[in-house]
This record gives structure tokens, C-alpha cells and sequence, in this order.
């Protein structure tokens, strides 16, 4: 890290790096080349990746690169357990306080941009969901499709709908959930307080041409079928209904297994509703303009940039 500094006998306050963009820019090969630099680890910041019986379809990083470098978030938790926003806002928390014991940096990657937000931000506290609600309408979606879905939330919450991501099924099914529950708004749980945290924190995010980002989605799709994908998920049909399924890559081969669907229309769908989630997260990362954009592989504008910021932030 003395590397990024003009002034050798400087020293850095605690900074978390937040490597973000949308699924298949190159996020995870960043990372690791920044952890390895500054000799550090990475908090993953994906609400997927930490399922343990979660591989294949959730592009988690290889054995090599979880032994290259300590990962945090990554098979940390089962299917069977509840995560949420909430509950990443405090893991990762404390996992950088165990790594700022040893080191002043921390790299953080991922593309759930609720995560990072709760991470960066705080997050309100939501009542608990019995877990029978909770199944009801994941079933209900399953059975009805997502136009049943947004109508459902549009007549229970109205004021949510109006700022909703209305092609999201996942915050449907939150707001949902939450409304059934309590009788409430999901809104009515949000009070905006930010929080600020005992550290800095820069946003660098990852972006390509819509062309070549989609031919990584197609590319990395066939490689997740060749590798095995069916098979994960048959493994996983006892849990279809669980709250970490309800993903892409699992709900169209739970159709397929159900011969509702060909395989090849649920590959196509898989690589479509991808496509779809990339395009959502763009859209919800550009309204954070304390993120700044590179192209993927530009890491000399990177480097500078943090260089920059780092020298800044440096006391002798």
C-alpha cells in the first residue's frame, strides 16, 4: 500500500474499496488483483454467493481464486438461514473490523446494490416475516407469474408501487410479504436516517458496451451448463421455495424439471432475465454518484484514481 503514497512515512485511514457493476463486467478479477496489491481481503457483497449449496449458478469465485485470497460472505451461510440486507449491514461490518486489525485497507465486491447500500448507509430495521407468509406468496408467484405478482403489490401497496422496480420480483415479493405481515407499507419502515461509519469509503464501478456485457452473460450462461447447472438444481428441488432460490438460473430449470418448459427455452430465459437484472443494476448503481465509472480493464486509470484519492487522504 507504501506504493500509493508520496510520502513514505505517511499513514492511511481505514478505507474500504467497493468494487460494483452490473453481473458479468469483471468484477470478481478486479478484486482480486486490488487484494493482492495492497495485501488484503475481500468482503463479498453478493446476496447469493454466500448459500454454501449455491455454486454453479450464482458465478461464485473458483477454489483457486477463494485460496488466493481470504474471502468473506463466500459459503458462509445455508440456504436454510435467513440473510437479508440487515444481516450482510452487520457481517460485513464486522468483518472489517477483524481486518483493520492488520490492515488499513479492505476490498469489497459485488453487485447487490441493496447490500452495498445497507453496508455504506445503514438500513432500517424491518419486522420479521413468519416464514408461512413468506411461502405463500413464493409459491403464488411460481403458480401466477410475475404480471400476478405486480398486481397483487400494486393493490396491497400502493404508495410502494409507485417507486418500485416493477420488473423486479424480489422487492415485490419483500414489499409483499411485508404488507401481509403488518398491514403496513413497507415505506412506513423506512425513515432515510444515514449513518456514517468510523471509515472512508470509495466506490469504483466496472461498465462495457452493452454488446460485449451481454456476450459475457450468453458466454457465462453456456459455461454454467456445461459445468453442471441442471444437476445443482435437480440436487435443489427439496428447497425450491426458499427465499435464496428465487434467483435467476434456479426458477427457469425448476420450470424445466417440471416440463413446463424445453431446456433450451430455459437456458434462453435464464440468459434473458440476466440481461434484465444487469440492466437493473446499472440502473440502480448510476443514481450513486459517489461511484466513479472505468471501463473494465482500464486498472492504469484505476490505479491513478486511487493513488490520487490516497494521497489525499494521507497525514504524515
Amino acid at each position: 500500500m507504501n506504493s500509493f503514497l508520496n510520502n513514505s512515512s505517511a499513514t492511511v485511514e481505514n478505507t474500504v474499496i467497493i468494487i460494483t457493476g452490473p453481473t458479468a463486467v469483471g468484477k470478481t478479477a478486479l478484486s482480486l488483483r486490488l487484494a493482492q496489491f495492497f495485501n488484503t481481503s475481500i468482503v463479498s457483497a453478493d446476496s447469493r454467493q454466500c448459500y454454501r449449496e449455491l455454486n454453479i449458478g450464482v458465478a461464485k469465485p473458483s477454489l483457486e481464486e477463494l485460496h488466493l485470497v481470504k474471502h468473506y460472505f463466500i459459503n458462509s451461510h445455508s440456504i436454510k438461514e435467513e440473510v437479508n440486507a440487515g444481516s450482510f449491514e452487520q457481517y460485513a461490518l464486522d468483518a472489517c473490523h477483524e481486518i483493520f486489525k492488520t490492515n488499513n485497507v479492505v476490498i469489497m465486491v459485488g453487485g447487490t446494490g441493496l447490500y452495498i447500500k445497507a453496508f455504506c448507509e445503514g438500513i432500517d430495521i424491518m419486522p420479521e416475516v413468519p416464514a408461512d407468509v413468506r411461502n405463500q406468496i413464493i409459491d403464488c408467484y411460481h403458480k401466477n407469474g410475475l404480471e400476478w405478482l405486480q398486481n397483487e403489490v400494486k393493490d396491497a401497496d400502493p404508495v410502494f408501487w409507485q417507486t418500485a422496480e416493477q420488473q423486479n420480483p424480489q422487492r415485490l415479493m419483500r414489499a409483499l410479504e411485508m404488507v401481509k405481515a403488518t398491514g403496513k407499507s413497507i415505506t412506513s419502515f423506512r425513515k432515510g436516517k444515514q449513518i456514517s461509519r468510523p471509515f472512508r469509503i470509495i466506490k469504483i464501478g466496472l461498465q462495457l458496451p452493452k454488446e460485449i456485457l451481454h456476450h459475457n452473460i450468453n458466454q457465462r450462461v453456456d459455461i454454467m451448463m456445461q459445468d453442471g447447472l441442471p444437476d445443482e438444481v435437480k440436487s435443489l428441488l427439496p428447497y425450491r421455495n426458499f427465499n435464496a432460490l428465487q434467483t435467476v438460473g434456479y426458477k427457469e430449470l425448476f420450470d424445466y424439471l417440471d416440463n413446463k418448459i424445453t431446456l433450451k427455452t430455459a437456458v434462453e430465459q435464464i440468459k434473458t432475465n440476466t440481461r434484465q437484472y444487469a440492466k437493473r443494476q446499472m440502473t440502480w448503481f448510476k443514481r450513486d454518484k459517489e461511484i466513479k465509472w472505468f471501463d473494465t480493464g482500464d486498472d492504469q486509470a484505476i490505479h491513478e484514481h486511487l493513488h490520487t484519492l490516497f494521497n489525499a487522504g494521507s497525514t504524515n
